[in-house]
């Protein structure tokens, strides 16, 4: 192929199709992710030349090398800085090669990543010494036969501008420019679509665009306001299958080949010029993806979306889901855990035992803050924690006691910056029952004015004086729900105020009476109709006879029949297993009007949680 072929290719009505995830595709083959998987160029070539083939039959017109980082900084992590010539050759060889063998008209991209250093003002790394680094790779991938350059993935466009510089400078190969965002829609730097889009565009790019990030949902919204910006440019987009989710030690995409076939026609009715998978895609999507762009017009009618378009778009998106109000809108009934943070600095049992409970398959963590008023870890720290280490979603207890205005937000804002989306409004445990009797105990929202000032201010960009905070924020927010109050009509207003300033969904406490907990829900309906947010209903299983009977005589709301309190008196040792399989029929008698579980274990027994889960 001559080294315009892939601006040629570009002019095609229909968009390029590209390949899929090379890193999913060798972790499934068995190397772990703190492998070096470039020097798998050299070390196991059949390996990288199999999933290169692979994605050929599955109908891509490019495969990028498998390079991505192949440059000085990153291999010299694992010692392997003499062999970045040897690495770099080898993978676009190798793709050459296997494009050889097919007979088949696949263009090789040279395929280069950002050098895991941050430059500066941000590091230390000079601009000068980032642009040299990049010129060395892709000399290599040039003189080795690329047919043109992807330069993906990155999050800081000082990088990428300095990547774009050094190729224009060593070679004249055509240059692919993607960006990846957070889940905010913005970079992890904090620059907007827009602003990427023009920046790329100045480089002189010839396509610019995003991968990675999350699903194609996702990408899709990012596209508008680039294309908006840059209306001239040529886009790729090469989307992730989902955020991804760590199952039983392994990390699981969940978009389905399906679904990329979808947005893959959504994609070339928006003009777009190049599509592919990112991370969690496979043959399988490629190949789904290869039969919808096949079986498309000969000529499409490209959608253009105006500003006015745009900015109503913008105004009535739906915010990004979280896996939790996803696991929803599925109807999968989700189980919630929730877990206390450690009274001191470590917090190893905690993660511990939220490694236990995602394996099980709970849906997510929910982490309190200072239950009954003790002092605990800053539950910040703990989600952020748990969701970085474990790789589970978590919720986290927002109490509107003991927080002004000032610290509310602020706090907000910081649970936001830790990817923290999920936020339980609560009231929270009065300090005179804690460890700190004397200390402050007021507050300026109660619950469901916090919710408002979520919903109505932070979710729509504003804070609660009306003053912009640069972005909306996307939390998705639960509230309190006591489905046996000694006051149903009380309950009913307090229910109804939370859902009409914005909750969500609901909590609720244990509950050992399930057909009178259903009551409330009818006399809801009765009332306003289908209860309109999803209830994950509190479940607390019962460990010895004492326990059961500390929670029926001192804890406000919570009644235990007198024949559940018999069992477990009559179960002597075995009270913690009864208690599980009691809890196991509460939650089948409430799985035909409840939409999911969140279970408190006793005593930090997250084995007898997980045993739950499974058996469910």
């Amino acid at each position: 192929m001559s080294k315009s072929a892939f601006l040629t290719l570009l002019d095609s009505p229909h968009p390029i199709l590209a390949d899929g995830a090379m890193g999913t595709m060798l972790h499934r083959q068995g190397v772990n992710f703190d492998h070096c998987f470039d020097n798998l160029n050299l070390t196991h070539p059949a390996t990288v030349g199999a999933i290169h083939h692979a994605y050929i039959e599955a109908g891509a017109q490019v495969l990028y090398s498998n390079t991505f980082g192949a440059n000085r900084y990153k291999l010299s992590e694992h010692g392997l800085e003499d062999q970045l010539e040897a690495i770099n050759r080898a993978g676009v060889e190798l793709a050459r090669k296997v494009v050889d063998a097919s007979f088949k008209d696949v263009l090789v991209g040279g395929d280069i990543g950002p050098l895991g250093v941050r430059l500066a003002p941000y590091g230390r790394v000079l601009p000068e010494q980032a642009r040299q680094a990049f010129a060395e790779q892709i000399e290599i991938l040039c003189a080795a036969g690329a047919d043109f350059l992807v330069i993906e993935t990155f999050s800081d466009l000082y990088e990428i501008r300095e990547a774009v510089a050094a190729a224009r400078e060593v070679c004249s190969l055509p240059i692919v420019a993607s960006v990846t965002f957070t889940r905010d829609d913005r970079t992890l730097l904090g620059d907007t679509p827009a602003k990427v889009a023009r920046v790329l565009h100045e480089t002189g790019a010839d396509v610019i665009g995003a991968n990675c990030s999350g699903g194609p949902a996702q990408l899709r919204r990012i596209l508008e306001p680039m294309q908006q910006a840059v209306p001239e440019a040529r886009f790729a987009i090469k989307p992730n299958a989902g955020w991804p989710e760590t199952v039983g030690g392994r990390v699981m995409y969940s978009a389905s080949p399906e679904y990329f076939g979808d947005y893959a026609e959504t994609f070339a009715e928006l003009g777009v010029k190049l599509v592919g998978g990112c991370c969690g895609t496979t043959p399988d999507h490629i190949r789904v993806m290869r039969s919808r762009l096949d079986a498309l017009p000969p000529e499409l009618h490209i959608q253009v979306i105006t500003t006015s378009e745009r900015h109503t778009k913008e105004e009535h998106a739906p915010q990004e889901l979280t896996q939790l109000a996803q696991k929803f809108r599925e109807k999968q009934f989700p189980i919630a855990v929730e877990m206390d943070p450690p009274r001191g600095l470590s917090a190893h049992k905690i993660l511990a035992g939220a490694s236990l409970l995602a394996e099980a398959g709970a849906a997510v963590i929910n982490v309190a803050d200072s239950p009954m008023a003790r002092m605990r870890m800053s539950p910040w720290a703990v989600c952020d924690l748990i969701q970085r280490n474990v790789g589970i979603e978590t919720t986290l207890h927002f109490p509107t006691r003991g927080r002004n205005l000032l610290r509310v937000q602020g706090d907000l804002l910081a649970a936001h910056a830790l990817n923290i989306r999920n936020v339980f409004v609560v009231m929270g445990d009065p300090t005179s029952i804690g460890d700190y009797p004397e200390a402050m105990d007021d507050y300026d929202l109660v619950p469901s004015g916090l919710i408002r000032l979520i919903q109505q201010g932070f979710n729509s960009g504003m804070d609660h004086a009306g003053a912009d905070i640069g972005q909306p924020t996307s939390f998705f927010v639960g509230c309190a729900l006591n489905l046996l109050p000694p006051d149903p009509e009380r309950e009913l207003k307090v229910l109804r105020r939370k859902i009409e300033n914005g909750a969500n969904f609901a909590l609720t406490q244990p509950i050992y009476q399930p057909e009178k907990a259903f009551e409330f829900i009818k006399l809801y309906e009765e009332r306003f109709g289908p209860l309109e947010i999803p209830v994950l209903v509190g479940v607390l299983p019962l460990f010895s006879p004492r326990h059961a009977a500390f929670l029926h005589n001192e804890v406000p709301g919570i009644i235990i029949p007198s024949e559940t309190m018999t069992r477990i008196e009559n179960a002597g040792e075995q009270a913690p297993a009864v208690g599980v399989q009691i809890t196991i029929e509460l939650i089948q008698q409430m799985k035909p009007w409840a939409n999911g579980v969140y279970m408190m274990p006793p005593f930090n027994r997250y084995d007898l949680a997980a045993e739950i889960i499974e058996a469910l």
